[in-house]
């Protein structure tokens, strides 16, 4: 493949993944419902329950600054300036690092059961696989060429 190829393959994943930070938090919006978490974080004392939600609170908050800096900075990721490689280089180890707390913490016997679930775990550990991908590959690519 041929730089050209690879930099327009690289300008399409990006605009992509970009996007893909804001399906993610689509889907983390559906989490307390569907798991029930007024039910189980009432069993919390409430120090315990306030940390738990700053920390997600946080998550959405770091999901959202990975979306918005990729939609910013993609042409600056592409160029392959310093500054927007350092964060593609942060981006892609979230998400590597996230997979990985996926494949080796969380047990299947973990998971909610149902086929909604099933499908729903799939998708998103589908779409981390492909966030980690692009911005690893994409920081890669800048360090190789």
């Amino acid at each position: 493949m041929n730089s050209s190829l690879i930099y327009r393959l690289f300008d399409l994943a990006l605009w992509l993944a970009g996007a893909g930070h804001f399906v993610i938090l689509f889907a983390s919006f559906q989490v307390p419902g569907r798991l029930d978490w007024r039910r189980d974080l009432a069993q919390l004392r409430p120090f315990n329950r306030k940390l738990l939600w700053v920390q997600g609170g946080f998550t959405v908050l770091t999901i959202i600054a990975f979306g918005v800096l990729t939609l910013v900075f993609q042409a600056e990721m592409l160029r392959g300036d310093r500054v927007a490689l350092g964060i593609a280089a942060f981006i892609g180890i979230y998400w590597t690092a996230r997979i990985l707390v996926d494949a080796f913490y969380f047990s299947h016997g973990d998971w909610p059961q149902g086929r909604f679930f099933v499908v729903g775990h799939f998708l998103l550990t589908s779409l981390f696989v492909a966030l980690a991908f692009t911005y690893v590959s994409l920081v890669l690519w800048h360090v190789w060429r």
